[in-house]
């Protein structure tokens, strides 16, 4: 752990700092209402093949529910999975940029609100609530794309690592991007549920 480096308030204003907290802000009570309200609705999806780590699509292609079942609610990722370093791909390749309407039966929660306004500032692919069980890890895995953050249910024990870099971020209605270009693994070390609204960003550029 010696070669971890923590991210400061300091260091987060750096150019190349892969996790970016943006000058946004919602309101957390309201975020966790609606994360209950879906709860209600549609119990997180837990199918994916991926132990303690489950989600809950709010978005799709228009008209077509489908396509937010399957491997498509994951989409594909690179690993290095043993000894031999050899990196693979897992999954299938996904076009985010139809993933451009909110789920009929989230209209009615704060979701809504939230869809709309990132929406305005980002160009966003799929927009999912993103489980992750206590005492429960990821793989080391890189993405296609850069991922925007709102922690709605979190402890001090989940904390998310890319590269040799470690940070924990809080659920306080703050929007964050990190950049899941590079290696990076994210782990609940807690005893409580971690769930963060996850979107995949396409114009978001860290160099």
């Amino acid at each position: 752990m010696n070669n971890v480096r923590y991210i400061n308030k300091e260091t987060m204003t750096g150019i190349n700092n892969d996790f970016q907290k943006q000058n946004l802000k919602f309101d957390i009570q309201k975020l966790k209402e609606a994360c209950d309200q879906v709860l209600k609705i549609k119990g997180f999806d837990t199918s994916l093949g991926i132990p303690h780590f489950a989600s809950i699509s709010l978005n799709q292609i228009p008209g077509d529910p489908d396509s937010i079942k399957g491997n498509k609610a994951r989409g594909v990722y690179w690993t290095k999975p043993d000894a031999t370093g050899k990196e693979v791909s897992r999954d299938v390749t996904i076009d985010e940029s139809k993933y451009t309407e909110l789920v009929e039966d989230y209209k009615n929660t704060y979701f809504k609100e939230v869809y709309e306004e990132l929406s305005k500032r980002y160009k966003l692919g799929r927009v999912r609530l993103l489980l992750k069980e206590p005492r429960s890890t990821l793989s080391w895995h890189r993405d296609p794309e850069p991922r925007l953050h709102i922690p709605i249910y979190t402890n001090p024990g989940a904390i998310m690592v890319i590269d040799q870099a470690a940070q924990h971020m809080p659920a306080d209605g703050s929007v964050w991007i990190t950049n899941n270009l590079k290696y990076h693994n994210a782990f609940n070390g807690g005893e409580e549920n971690r769930v963060h609204l996850v979107a995949c960003v396409l114009d978001h550029n860290f160099n």
